[in-house]
């Protein structure tokens, strides 16, 4: 059985991809304050949200780095065990 204890490059690995999710909701917005993308009365001359390439690039570098890219189901069981959800 794997267990829950992470190296440092899944560790990183995890932590970067957290950065990603956190970076992705803050240029989105949050929808249940009006503030979000799809939010009813959101301007249409508003531009789209960006995503900073090097957040990106941070992420797929983790990923490879730990072993996981392409591998998505051992990384978000890792992420689960170290982050878990509600």
């Amino acid at each position: 059985m794997p267990t829950a204890v992470l190296t440092d490059r899944e560790r990183m690995a995890v932590q970067a991809y957290l950065r990603l999710l956190h970076t992705v909701r803050a240029a989105f917005g949050d929808e249940e304050d009006g503030t979000g993308v799809g939010a009813p009365g959101a301007g249409r001359d508003r531009l789209p949200p960006v995503v900073p390439p090097a957040v990106l690039a941070e992420a797929e570098q983790a990923l490879a780095a730990a072993g996981l890219a392409g591998n998505e189901e051992e990384f978000f069981r890792l992420l689960h065990h170290w982050c878990p959800g509600p």
